[in-house]
């Protein structure tokens, strides 16, 4: 088979990994080496100057020991299966560098044989990126569950970012549709690479020219839809994962039903895009904005409302707080606003050191007053004219972007919606 042809195969096999962010480092170029890190991000990221800077974004193999029910490289798939040497995907990767078409690789690969020959071929690739080209640009691997930890150490000094994917969330539906995992097979790496990464960072601070290990941090994955697990359970997970491990990101993928399975949805299902929306909205909150996954859903609601935003519909069920007079609310909870982010909450506090502010003032700070201003006073008095119906304040604190891009109805429909009708629709009754 031409390198042409698993190029084809192995591309497109890759799209399902969705881990694709910004790099997290700055390394600029050396005398004597190719490429560079930049932190401005990868694949279909964007610099400052406009730049895209986008990754080769491939598997090293898509032949696959395993059979997970819901992979499309599963063993008992019949699909072209196809397999770069370590040779090919280097020379591929600094051809495609130097053509200016990259500037960087994602590898992820299926588990060929078994975990430990899967990442020495890995190793191997990156060995002749790192030492026989010399190069610097960024690499992000995905680390494979089983793999010896002596392993996993040696990748993580050749790659920039490790992810470990989850996969699934929760034990008993990995049990089910991969049965050839285990929880401790995917939670022992992420301890690991937190452990190695820690080391290194000390390392460091006493040697400076100490082996840096996975210096952009790591990620997982997990596949929502599959399984019948909630958005509360999902984020409760998700928000585990951050304190236990310290990962960067958790990425969210809406599962594109690819095989018939009395497990799974079937195969006409579409993906749910509206409710992996969602979840990366909530995973924002709990990043930067300082909530807990119990703020935004509990045991009696256990999903997200369709119509609004978590932090729209956590301010809704919270009224009791508002509203907050602008000039004198607490940094943490000016973030709990909906219409002000990080970025709003920090001008406005500086801003009111020079005077007391009102509505004009928030909006030359760039405040979204449509959805804030149901939420704030300036000089203790509201917006004139303000709506405060039920109706009006859902109505306003839906975008219409979000409307047209997830097939929801129209605004003007819910002005037909009484005050019972509305309060169903934000505790996810309707």
């Amino acid at each position: 088979m031409n390198i042409e042809r698993k190029l084809e195969i192995l591309a497109d096999a890759a799209k399902y990994d969705v881990a694709c962010t910004s790099s997290g480092l700055d390394r600029g170029g050396r005398k004597g080496s190719i490429g560079s890190a930049s932190g401005f991000g990868c694949c279909h990221s964007f610099s400052a100057d406009g730049r895209c800077i986008s990754l080769l974004k491939v598997l090293m193999t898509n032949i696959c020991a395993y059979d997970c029910a819901y992979c499309v490289n599963r063993r008992s798939n019949d699909i072209p299966r196809a397999a770069f040497s370590p040779r090919e995907l280097a020379e591929l990767t600094i051809q495609f560098y130097r053509r200016n078409y990259i500037e960087g690789l994602f590898v992820s690969s299926a588990v060929i044989r078994n975990p430990d020959y899967t990442t020495e071929l890995l190793i191997e690739t990156l060995q002749i990126l790192r030492r026989e080209h010399n190069f610097r640009g960024y690499v992000h691997a995905k680390a494979i569950p089983g793999a010896d930890a002596r392993l996993l150490e040696r990748l993580g000094t050749l790659a920039d970012r490790l992810s470990v994917n989850i996969e699934l969330p929760s034990e008993s539906s990995l049990k089910l549709l991969a049965p050839d995992k285990t929880k401790e097979a995917i939670f022992g790496p992420m301890g690991r690479i937190k452990d190695g990464i820690e080391e290194s960072r000390e390392a460091l601070v006493k040697y400076g020219d100490a082996p840096r290990f996975a210096q952009a941090g790591q990620s997982t994955q997990m596949i929502i839809g599959a399984t019948p697990e909630t958005d509360y359970r999902i984020l409760m997970l998700s928000e585990g994962l951050y304190r236990r491990y310290s990962l960067k990101r958790v990425f969210y993928s809406a599962y594109v039903p690819v095989a018939e399975n009395k497990n799974l949805p079937s195969k006409d299902t579409k993906p749910p895009l509206l409710r992996e929306h969602r979840l990366y909205q909530a995973d924002w909150l709990l990043r930067f904005y300082g909530f807990k996954a119990s703020e935004l859903l509990d045991e009696k609601r256990q999903h997200f409302s369709a119509y609004i935003d978590p932090k729209c519909d956590w301010a809704l069920n919270h009224m009791e707080l508002f509203p907050l007079e602008v000039n004198r609310a607490p940094y943490e909870m000016l973030l709990r606003v909906p219409g002000i982010g990080v970025k709003g909450a920090k001008k406005i506090l500086l801003a009111r050191k020079e005077g007391r502010l009102d509505f004009g003032d928030l909006k030359k700070l760039g405040v979204t007053l449509k959805r804030a201003q149901y939420f704030l006073t300036c000089k203790d008095r509201t917006m004139p004219g303000l709506n405060t119906r039920p109706e009006a304040v859902l109505r306003g604190l839906m975008s219409n972007e979000s409307i047209k891009a997830f097939d929801m109805p129209p605004a003007e429909q819910l002005s037909l919606f009484d005050a019972e009708d509305y309060a169903k629709c934000i505790t996810g009754q309707m």
